[in-house]
């Protein structure tokens, strides 16, 4: 692509909400994400960025960052810089087309959509997993084990104290549905005492 031909791109993706910054920079900001599309010093080099959130919140799912940028993320990676995870696309300027371009910042705008909610839910679901393992291990039931996720919530022990009567059951419902839905895919060899220690000793 040509420098010239960037910023018709962007006015056609983005409309007045696309500000060129310098000769080298244009920035797309409105209310859920602001894009950053920056090319190299010797303008050979186009680099896109989109904010996705503090690093703080990401460094609980950087296993699960790097498996998507090899499996998942296409055209676009997540990376690291100035305390903020980004959505990252790099590219030679002279041997990207239109059509690349639009594709890299569709997706961009996909892993701002997701942010990290998707890993945490499949951090979730890994947790789950463990339990089940471990009451399996220990010859419990689906039944013995949603009753012990009672108890544990009742005595505080999975921070229920706090809750209202009508958050507590909603949150055991939620674990309620996620243990049904999960108990017969998961087997008791799957069990990691490491990562789960004494969960329901």
């Amino acid at each position: 692509m040509k420098i010239k031909a960037l910023q018709p791109v962007l006015v056609d993706l983005f409309g007045d909400t696309v500000a060129v910054m310098s000769d080298d920079a244009f920035q797309v900001e409105q209310s859920d994400f602001r894009l950053l599309v920056l090319l190299s010093a010797d303008k050979s080099w186009l680099r896109l960025l989109l904010p996705i959130g503090p690093e703080g919140e990401a460094r609980s799912f950087m296993t699960q960052l790097l498996t998507a940028n090899f499996d998942d993320t296409q055209l676009v990676r997540y990376a690291l810089q100035q305390k903020v995870l980004w959505g990252v696309f790099h590219h030679r300027l002279e041997s990207l087309v239109e059509e690349d371009f639009r594709a890299a910042i569709a997706q961009l705008l996909e892993l701002n959509r997701q942010g990290l909610d998707g890993f945490f839910r499949a951090m979730i679901e890994a947790q789950i997993r463990q339990i089940i393992a471990a009451a399996k291990s220990q010859g419990q039931t689906l039944a013995a084990t949603l009753q012990t996720l009672d108890r544990f919530y009742a005595e505080g022990m999975l921070g229920g104290l706090e809750q209202s009567s009508q958050q507590r059951g909603a949150t055991l419902d939620a674990w309620r549905s996620q243990l049904n839905r999960l108990w017969d895919e998961v087997e008791a060899n799957d069990f990691d005492r490491d990562a789960t220690g004494e969960m329901l000793g």
